[in-house]
């Protein structure tokens, strides 16, 4: 063996002098925590006891294993507020609007917070924005878009996702596919999944290929109250020539033969290299920083290449040690922050409703769900969020002095009730570190929030409120 190993030519990469990254080290820059941050929408103590009991690979592969996780309780609890959410179109047609949106949108709030598939839920956020639909525009439909495109293939392979898409017709009502015929060609959808679905805007391909696309596109609708139809007779069943593609001409007694022109298509797509480069441009952005280099986004690509778009083996490729100790702070968006707080604070199964946070509040800190018009999904930029500190520090005051009958903050976590006596400083901020960080809160944001704790004589519940606030509304715990 010894013979052997001798004979192997040297690795050009390695360094013996370079530190290697410390997989389950404790501590607010370990490679583990930043998992922890990037993996959740919230650090709480069990998530990283469970972080440190099962390493780095362990922990990554556990969520990365959705389906094998008992997550029972915020199941019941969405069964119980959101029954609307499994009906077919036909159901959800008649009814007031507002009704299925706002089982919708809770339901997602709740399920983000609190639900222990915590990477599955950061995904459907994702993929939401990478999908995104407005509720207003397609209402009832974007439920099933919800349930069959993003939640069914959260983690299955993009091919698979992105096909569930184009079939949505949540989709095709909210990019106008519907309104594509062969008489009255529309290009919004055949534009959009090119631009922001698959290839990106700098692909290559031209207005003339986004044009030949449409047609291929036409005939693919609704039928009855909102399922998908292909239509012949819309349908425009001459030769296409797309990004070099050649779709030959069928007669037009085809029938539905012709929606194989929008198949080929889509099958040309999800193998095209500049979809594997901007999926994975997009997934580094969102999961690691705002600026993945050329190699990370080289590095995601080829798995996607060779995996067929497997988005765990994805997930893998972004979310390595390496990449994580050399990533640069993400500012959270509202609907992190807010969510973060809440898992911080609240009691699940104490949790009657979620109606204030969701429909007041994550409108006023600036990201209503379902809310955003344009259809590349909510901005994942720091600036375009910087504006908005003042909403967060009123937030962070509300969640921790509300006596709302929905939900409030859990004191006990944090002040003992029972010997008031027993509090002091050192016992409120390390109750903080524990419910905020995991019980791996900077020294020096602990230092910071102890002084301000013991500038009063005495300690009170009230200022441990306030403490907390403070310590939401810090720059620490507003960045990843």
């Amino acid at each position: 063996m010894v013979k052997r190993l001798l004979n192997q030519p040297p690795d050009p990469a390695f360094d013996p002098f370079k530190r290697q990254p410390t997989l389950s080290t404790k501590g607010w820059d370990s490679a583990l925590s930043r998992l922890v941050r990037r993996v959740t929408n919230g650090v709480t103590e069990e998530e990283m006891k469970l972080a440190h009991k099962l390493g780095f690979n362990g922990y990554l592969n556990y969520h990365l294993q959705a389906s094998k996780i008992e997550d029972g309780a915020c199941q019941a609890w969405v069964g119980q507020n959101a029954p609307l959410l499994g009906s077919a179109p036909e159901a959800l047609y008649s009814l007031d609007q507002r009704i299925p949106m706002d089982q919708l949108i809770a339901s997602s709030v709740y399920r983000a917070a609190f639900s222990k598939r915590q990477l599955h839920e950061r995904l459907v956020e994702f993929w939401s924005d990478h999908f995104n639909i407005e509720y207003e525009k397609v209402r009832y439909l974007k439920l099933g878009d919800d349930r069959d495109v993003i939640r069914k293939h959260v983690l299955g392979k993009f091919p698979d996702m992105l096909k569930a898409s184009a079939h949505s017709p949540a989709m095709l009502e909210y990019l106008d596919n519907t309104r594509n015929r062969r008489t009255t060609l529309n290009e919004n959808y055949a534009r959009e999944i090119m631009e922001l679905h698959t290839v990106g805007a700098t692909g290559g391909y031209s207005q003339a290929d986004v044009r030949e696309l449409a047609r291929c596109f036409t005939g693919w609708t609704l039928a009855g109250r909102g399922n998908f139809n292909f239509d012949p007779n819309g349908h425009d069943f001459g030769e296409k020539m797309v990004w070099g593609q050649r779709i030959p001409a069928l007669p037009a007694s085809s029938g539905v033969q012709g929606k194989t022109d929008a198949d080929t298509m889509i099958e040309f797509l999800v193998k095209h290299p500049k979809t594997a480069e901007y999926v994975s441009f997009k997934m580094l952005r969102f999961f690691l920083q705002y600026d993945p280099s050329p190699t990370q986004i080289a590095a995601v690509a080829s798995v996607y290449t060779k995996t067929g778009g497997d988005i765990p083996a994805m997930m893998r490729a972004v979310l390595t040690p390496q990449n994580l100790l050399a990533a640069t702070p993400k500012y959270k968006r509202p609907y992190t922050f807010m969510l973060g707080a809440m898992r911080a604070t609240l009691v699940p199964s104490q949790v009657a409703k979620v109606d204030q946070l969701s429909f007041r509040y994550l409108p006023l800190l600036g990201q209503a769900m379902y809310q955003w018009d344009p259809p590349d999904g909510y901005p994942d930029r720091a600036d375009y969020w910087a504006g908005g500190v003042l909403q967060r520090w009123n937030f962070a005051t509300y969640i921790t002095t509300t006596n709302s009958t929905e939900a409030r903050m859990d004191a006990n976590r944090f002040w003992n009730a029972t010997t008031p006596a027993s509090n002091t400083p050192d016992t409120v901020v390390d109750a903080i570190a524990l419910h905020l960080f995991g019980g791996e809160m900077p020294d020096r944001l602990k230092a910071l929030v102890r002084g301000y704790l013991a500038a009063t004589p005495t300690m009170s519940l009230t200022r441990t409120r306030e403490a907390i606030a403070l310590t939401l509304s810090s720059a620490t715990y507003n960045w990843l």
